[in-house]
Formats: C-alpha cells, structure tokens, sequence
C-alpha cells in the first residue's frame, strides 16, 4: 500500500512537472509569436503587394479541390474561387467517387461537358472517369474518379494541373479575394520556398453570400465559439512560432500552397493515411535535408480561409480522433527524424515536442484530470499541491488564449466590435472548465484506436453556408 502511495504521489509530480513544462513551452512561443507576427505586419505596411495583383508576371497558381460527398457547400465554394482577386489561376475540383449530388451539382451550376482530354500521369490515382469542362469557363476542370481517399482525389488533381503551384483548399471553405497574391508572395520573395501555410478561421455565423464574406460574425453555438478561440491560439502563437524557428510541421489541409515539382519528387500525398497535410510537410522536410537542398516552409498569418467546424460533439469527437491518429501516423513514419542532430531544430526539438507533448501529452493530461483530484480526496496530497496544479493548469490557459485574442486584435481585427471582443475573451476563460478536458478526452481516444481507425476518415456533419 504504501509503494501505492508512493508511485501516485511521484506520479502527481510528474504531471506538475509536465503542466508547468508545457504551459512555459506554450508561453515562449507566445512571446516568440508576437515578435515574429509584428515583424510580419511591418513588412506588409510598407511592401505594396496589392500592385502584384495586376501584374501579369505572377506565378500562375492551381487550385486543387478534392471533394467527397460535398454537395451543401461545393458549387459556394467554387464560385467564391472564381472571385478571387488574381491574375491566373485554374480551378480543379476532384470528385472523390461521391455518393451524393456533388457531381451533378457542379455540372448543372456551371453548365459542364464531358470532354477528352490527355493527362500527364505523375503521380499513381484511381481510375479517371471523366473530365468535365465548360468552353465559356475556361480555368474551371471537374475530375470524376474511382473514390481513393483525399490524398489519392490531390495526386489526380495534381496530375491534372497545369502550374508550377497548386493550392490545396476544403470543399466546405471560402478565401478571402486577396488570399492567394499573399499565399504566392514567399515563392517570389525565396525560390527555395516548397510549401506555405495560411491561416483558417472559422466560418460558422458569418453572412456569406455568393462565396463571399459579406460580414464577420461569431458563431451562435458554443462549441463553434470555443474552436475560434481554440484556432486563434492554434495559428497565431503555434504555427507562427514554429515558423520563427524554420520548424513547420504542419500545413493545414484546409489552405496550403506547394511547389508541384518537390511534392512529385517527394512521391506526392501519401496515400494510406488520414493525416496527409502533416504527412506531406514532414516528408518534405525530410526528403529536402536528406538530399541537402536550400529549401523553405512557410507560415503566413495574413491569407485567411474560412472554414466550417463541427458545432455537434460526435462530428468534434470524430475530428479531434482523426487529427490524432494523423499526427501519429506522420511521426511514426518519420521516427528517424526524432533527435537527430543531422536534421538540426527540426529533429532536436520540434519533433521531439511533437512527440511528447502532442502525441503522449492527451494520456499524461487525462491521467491528471483523474489522478490529481483522487489523490486529493483520499488525502495523498495536500490543499497546496492540488491548488498549485488548478492554478497552473487554469491561469496558464487563459493567458495562452487571450494572448491569441489580443494577438488578433491588434494586427488583422477580424472581430470588430467590443462585443465580439468580450465575448472571445470569456470563452478564453470558459474553455478551461470542460471544453480542453474533453477534446483531451476525444485524442486519447484516437489514440486508443490507432490501429483500428487509421485508415478510416470519419464523417464530419457539414451545412449549407
């Protein structure tokens, strides 16, 4: 009994330790954020980019849509594509074997025709059925193939494409008009850029109409209003501060930007798992130091899309298990990259956070959820301890979150009003009681059935914008 009592009180330390380790890990890239965030919005103020909009010496830019039973929002999505501020650009949307009207949606909203037309395979697909065309639509192409996954519908549209940069973005998100002048702005600044992620919001209240963002609202759902807070601290403090430290290892699948030639080098998007944004980002990484080429990732803060989250606790269970088992899968194929010193920061210190507090810190925080209030109950720890531990765990969440909002606040205001403001600001606070425990609660579960859902995608309840 009293080695019981042992081990639960070495353990409580432990998650003590871990707690304050993370939080002060959270809070050093918030601060590294802030810095690197102001440089950025420096350099937009005096970089006139808007002049590139009309310039006809762009890089053409192809946008890849894979699309699977996407019926309530694609044809939205397409049009608010075709509105976007820039000088060329093609549209391929990629019908991933859809068992609803997403096919025939897109065909009677733009008037399509069946077509010939030649593909320069350079990446292995399903079969191609169909590629479907308007002549009055010049740069809109519709694939219809044999369902493969999202990462097999991307290879095809890759296949298909026609310019050295193609965008990935979800059927069930909208870019801003200016999105991608900003998004192609570090290929022209760096040719050795290979990939650059943009930031995504959530899209869930707004009024769109047409594809467009006609006004910024908060959601009316809770659930949405805690992943707005949960998406600002995600982009703003962790992405931006992994790019501070040329250690990116994630590019949303909602809103990505690549150069076509090193992603068919690096054997395209794996096919087999249900996290190919990360997987892609890390093979990259890997393949470019290994083959010791100049090379760049990117995070850019200021080219937004719009993206619907879940506002129902299965399709957040679902999700939250999906990126889990994703970034599992990516840092299980890439091991080799933990630690070792050839790959620099990447290996010494990004990957190996990624590992302990991405991937086993869900167990490690759960456990505390349950471990700590027993053991105070039962006396094992004091008042002090189990004070210490809320203390920490709470205060430390709400600075991470509002440091975010404010971060917002004081660089693109996307929320104007002082309502919006206060309201953002007390589910910062209100997230802590309950919101984070359950989403810790959803990943360990996803990690619990690894080996029985990595290859499976889950359904996400979508709805008409």
């Amino acid at each position: 009994m009293e080695t019981l009592r042992r081990f639960i009180i070495g353990f409580n330390d432990f998650v003590l330790f871990y707690v304050i380790t993370i939080n002060f890990i959270y809070f050093l890239q918030l601060i590294l954020s802030a810095i690197h965030l102001g440089n950025y919005i420096k350099r937009t103020i005096y970089s006139d980019y808007k002049r590139y909009i009309a310039s006809q010496n762009m890089l053409p830019i192809s946008i890849i849509v894979p699309a699977y039973n996407e019926e309530k929002t694609i044809v939205e999505n397409i049009k608010s594509l075709m509105d976007l501020n820039y000088p060329l650009f093609e549209i391929v949307v990629v019908n991933d074997g859809s068992k609803d009207s997403t096919l025939k949606n897109i065909i009677e909203a733009f008037n399509l025709k069946k077509i010939n037309q030649p593909i320069r395979v350079k990446l292995r697909t399903e079969k191609i059925k169909g590629i479907y065309k308007n002549p009055e639509i010049l740069n809109l192409t519709v694939v219809d193939k044999e369902n493969g996954g999202k990462a097999d519908a991307l290879n095809a549209g890759i296949n298909v494409s026609s310019y050295p940069v193609f965008v990935s973005i979800d059927a069930d998100s909208v870019l801003e008009s200016d999105s991608l002048v900003r998004v192609i702005m570090p290929f022209l600044e760096d040719m050795n850029t290979v990939a650059v992620g943009g930031i995504v919001r959530v899209a869930n209240g707004s009024i769109i109409e047409g594809g467009i963002i006609k006004e910024v609202r908060l959601p009316q759902k809770s659930l949405a209003c805690f992943q707005v807070v949960e998406y600002l601290r995600a982009f703003l403090t962790g992405r931006m501060g992994w790019d501070a430290l040329g250690s990116l290892l994630i590019i949303s699948g909602a809103f990505g930007a690549f150069k076509k030639e090193a992603v068919i080098e690096a054997g395209g998007y794996q096919r087999g798992t249900i996290g190919e944004d990360m997987e892609l980002v890390v093979r990259l990484h890997r393949k470019m130091r290994e083959n010791k080429k100049k090379y760049r990732i990117r995070f850019i803060p200021d080219p937004v899309c719009w993206t619907q989250v879940p506002e129902d606790l299965k399709s957040l269970k679902i999700q939250r298990r999906r990126w889990q088992i994703g970034l599992m899968d990516s840092l299980f194929r890439h091991r080799k990259i933990l630690l070792n010193p050839k790959f620099g920061v990447l290996g010494l210190y990004a990957a190996t956070y990624f590992w302990i507090f991405e991937m086993l810190g869900p167990l490690i925080e759960v456990a505390g959820y349950i471990i700590v209030p027993i053991s105070f109950l039962f006396g094992i720890i004091d008042y002090r301890f189990f004070l210490l531990f809320l203390a920490i765990s709470i205060c430390y969440g709400i600075i991470l979150s509002a440091g975010a909002i404010l971060l917002e606040e004081y660089t693109f205001n996307k929320y104007k009003s002082l309502g919006q403001f206060l309201k953002l600001m007390f589910y910062a606070i209100l997230e802590n009681f309950g919101y984070r425990q359950l989403t810790a609660f959803f990943r360990v579960s996803g990690i619990m059935n690894y080996n029985r859902l990595k290859h499976s995608w889950g359904v996400v309840g979508r709805k008409e914008f």
